[in-house]
């Protein structure tokens, strides 16, 4: 059959985050890298295509073939690792411990940032052709994103900090459903339709992904945004990695395992006169 059971995937999940605890740190790095990179070119296409027909649902519905393309090729975005490790740790696999799974986090961060920068100076070169131009309209809408996801949270201080968090949750919960859609199919098309319908949902939305966000805010600010690398940080990277740690983990992570792995004992009918 082509579509697994969650019972069957869930297992998947917790054996995938295994062996990303004990990936060697080249392979670890080089993953990642890919995958900020690809992710990063999405966000491009996404936003260029918006800007071309005033759509911004167009860019949505176009973003998930970056994602799809990654998982494809089995490179790890962070907000993936946030989900499938743990729950190896969870599961007692040997040899597995805390350690591990913040090795993998440590690691997963710095090849997807490493990647989406690359490609945010790649990016911001050509729009502004090798920097000797103003950007284009692409270029002006990136900077603008950047302007309006860092300084537009901060004015309102706690409860825009905490509206970031919470959009980084809902668009971990969405983006962990792909990650599990990428199981559940055996077939190409399979995955593609499970990984695209979540992702479309998120980006559509405007959650906020922190991995994507490393590819925006730089080069917004490359392309001149009128914000700081602190703005950035404070007021976008750091509440929405959090975000993205506790939404993915806590909204599919922990419930596809708590009720297919570790699941409660089943209740037997009681017999007659009893």
């Amino acid at each position: 059959m082509s579509y697994l059971v969650p019972a069957e995937f869930v297992t998947k999940m917790v054996d995938a985050g295994e062996s990303k605890i004990f990936m060697s740190t080249r392979d670890t790095l080089i993953r990642a890298f890919m995958a900020g990179a690809i992710l990063a070119l999405a966000a491009v296409f996404a936003i260029n295509s918006a800007v071309q027909t005033g759509s911004p649902l167009i860019g949505a519905i176009l973003f998930p073939v970056g994602f799809c393309m990654l998982y494809l090729m089995g490179f790890d975005l962070l907000t993936g690792v946030f989900v499938l490790a743990p729950l190896a740790l969870l599961d007692k696999r040997p040899g597995v411990t805390a350690g591990g799974v913040l090795r993998n986090w440590g690691l997963v961060f710095i090849g997807n940032f490493g990647g989406a920068l690359t490609v945010a100076f790649m990016m911001s070169f050509v729009y502004t052709y090798g920097f000797s131009v103003e950007p284009g309209a692409v270029g002006q809408k990136i900077a603008t994103i950047g302007e309006a996801r860092t300084l537009g949270y901060a004015q309102y201080g706690t409860a825009g900090w905490f509206t970031i968090f919470i959009r980084g949750m809902l668009c971990n919960w969405m983006v962990s459903m792909a990650v599990v859609g990428a199981m559940i199919s055996t077939t190409v098309s399979g995955k593609v339709i499970a990984m695209w319908m979540p992702i479309m949902l998120f980006f559509a939305m405007g959650f906020e992904h922190s991995v994507v966000n490393m590819f925006l805010f730089p080069s917004g600010m490359i392309m001149g945004g009128e914000f700081s690398i602190m703005d950035y940080l404070v007021w976008n990277e750091i509440p929405t990695v959090l975000g993205n740690l506790f939404g993915g983990l806590a909204f599919t992570g922990l419930t596809l395992y708590t009720t297919h792995v570790r699941t409660a004992p089943k209740r037997v009918p009681a017999k007659d006169g009893w």
